[in-house]
């Protein structure tokens, strides 16, 4: 268990950093209650972890054969891409990031005019839920979750999303012009590359 929790804390950790959803948080942070969007964001990713995980233990019914040939090739396709996303990577990534969660946030903010903290926790949770699926992240903790025990997993990357979701609203906006999206990436395919050795090893 303490190595599923290990995994699903540095997963979400090292790849949520300077996400979309981390700035989503940053921009509702500075826009509204820091508690309203750190309660709302925070529980959208929580959410979104368990519906993860709960799909990654429908995923280890499957033989555990084909299972851990996916979760090797997924680990390693994934931290090849970062790895390769990373060498091509200028200043202007992380403007990307950015530009897409403000016109997110945007679009969320014209159709309620009255903000009461529901209507604010709300549009935290929808965005940031939104945001969120799909992401690599997503696939990889349902490989995690079909691998390693789940409870583990789940406490690990909800833990991890509560991080980066408290540094976005407590920080964010002093930090965000100084992350290096190049670096994260790099890191993140690192840690992918690591997990995918890991599990090729613990296959073997």
């Amino acid at each position: 268990m303490l190595t599923a929790f290990t995994a699903g804390l540095l997963l979400i950790t090292i790849s949520e950093l300077g996400d979309k959803t981390f700035f989503i948080a940053v921009i509702l942070a500075m826009k509204h209650s820091r508690k309203l969007v750190f309660i709302g964001v925070a529980s959208a990713l929580a959410a979104m972890t368990i519906l993860s995980v709960l799909f990654g233990q429908v995923v280890s019914l499957l033989p555990q054969t084909y299972v851990k040939y996916a979760e090797i090739v997924l680990f390693f396709a994934f931290g090849i891409k970062l790895l390769y996303e990373a060498s091509k990577m200028t200043d202007s990534n992380c403007e990307t990031e950015v530009n897409e969660a403000k016109e997110a946030v945007e679009k969320a903010e014209l159709q309620t005019n009255v903000k009461t903290p529901l209507a604010i926790l709300i549009e935290a949770f929808t965005l940031t839920f939104v945001a969120e699926w799909g992401d690599r992240t997503q696939i990889a903790t349902i490989a995690l979750a079909a691998s390693y025990n789940a409870v583990g997993v789940a406490a690990g990357a909800v833990l991890g999303h509560a991080i980066c979701t408290a540094i976005a609203v407590i920080g964010g906006k002093l930090i965000a012009g100084r992350i290096s999206e190049r670096q994260l990436t790099f890191a993140g395919g690192c840690l992918f590359l690591i997990f995918g050795i890991v599990a090729a090893v613990e296959g073997v």
